[in-house]
């Protein structure tokens, strides 16, 4: 399995019909294993490639993808917010902003994984002006929601101070 990720990994910032044609291929191969398809997802999010925002997006409507399962959504959406600083930290601040809405979406289910997944926006002062504006901004957005839950909106409202 350590050398199947490997390889995986290296495809999954390699632009080319190999990529799409690795990443379905494990997917089929593993698709009733929960925490290999954890991996996948996880591969995916953590891709240099441009695109990958559009990818996570899309992988987040996958038939395996489940918001509810804590441990789907720590594969794809902490791994895209944690562990991908190029695409998390857009410029435009697309990143941030995604991030926002599954926050939101993800409070109403189990706010301690969607206080964790806000944490990725803990150290947004480290960045550009306009990618700080970009986080405040997403940081209000998710502090604005309705029925935030205690657990987000303390960590929004640290991020924010």
């Amino acid at each position: 399995m350590t050398d199947a990720m490997a390889a995986l990994s290296c495809l999954a910032n390699s632009a080319g019909a190999e990529r799409d044609r690795a990443l379905s291929m494990f997917h089929d191969k593993w698709k009733d294993e929960a925490l290999v398809i954890d991996k996948w997802f996880r591969v995916q999010a953590t891709s240099w490639l441009p695109g990958t925002l559009d990818r996570v997006k899309a992988l987040s409507t996958h038939a395996a993808f489940d918001l509810k399962n804590p441990n789907r959504a720590r594969a794809l959406l902490h791994s895209f917010a944690m562990e991908n600083p190029l695409h998390f930290h857009a410029a435009d601040g697309s990143g941030y902003a995604w991030i926002a809405e599954q926050v939101v979406a993800l409070d109403k289910l189990n706010p301690q994984v969607a206080s964790r997944l806000a944490r990725a926006f803990d150290r947004f002062r480290k960045y550009d002006e306009g990618r700080q504006a970009h986080a405040r901004a997403a940081l209000q957005s998710i502090a604005s929601a309705q029925g935030l839950s205690g657990n987000v909106g303390e960590v929004v409202q640290r991020a924010l101070s």
